[in-house]
């Protein structure tokens, strides 16, 4: 009877975790296709909920449309076919926790054309913000290709109602409230 019952739990288990991980796999899809093209508002519904709350919806949204297009520039996502990679999920604290990373090269045109000195200025600064060293000006098209490896983490807690919600760990803005509103031991035990 009891190797029945550990069983069935463990059945259950299994289950309930492969759900859980097919529910992501559809969140992550779902984010990074609204960020492909610029669908603000179900980026914004698929972001951790505190952060919408800490920064205002209409200030989010505004800075979404803002770091992506500007009077400086316009920055695109690259048509790539994403191959998520998920860290395992760490349960930490009544939150499930999961690192998901994956190539996510973008451009940036920029409508003043910049000489080399600007260009090399604009490098070190687009190195800086999307955590690369892999930028590339092609003074042609006055752009920057920027090779990246994004990362989201993705949390499913009580705020979230049990659903996937992602931190975007490219938005600087995130990642401070995401290192101000989690200890050096939840970074530490997702790798970070």
């Amino acid at each position: 009877m009891k190797s029945k019952l550990f069983f069935i739990l463990v059945l259950l288990s299994t289950v309930s975790f492969a759900q859980s991980l097919d529910q992501l796999k559809t969140a992550t899809k779902k984010i990074y296709d609204a960020n492909y093209t610029m669908d603000f508002e179900t980026v914004a519904q698929l972001t951790y909920p505190p952060i919408v709350t800490a920064i205002g919806k209409d200030k989010f949204l505004e800075k979404l449309d803002t770091d992506y297009q500007n009077e400086a520039f316009r920055m695109r996502l690259e048509l790539v076919t994403p191959a998520f990679m998920y860290a395992p999920i760490k349960k930490i604290a009544n939150r499930s926790f999961v690192v998901v990373s994956y190539k996510n090269p973008v451009r940036y045109f920029f409508e003043t054309k910049l000489n080399a000195a600007l260009a090399a200025e604009k490098v070190s600064e687009l190195r800086k913000s999307n955590q690369t060293q892999d930028v590339t000006f092609e003074p042609k098209r006055n752009s920057f290709n920027v090779r990246r490896t994004s990362k989201f983490i993705a949390i499913s807690d009580e705020t979230t109602g049990g659903d996937w919600r992602f931190y975007n760990l490219d938005d600087v803005v995130q990642r401070q409230l995401f290192d101000t509103t989690f200890d050096a031991a939840v970074k530490k035990e997702l790798g970070l």
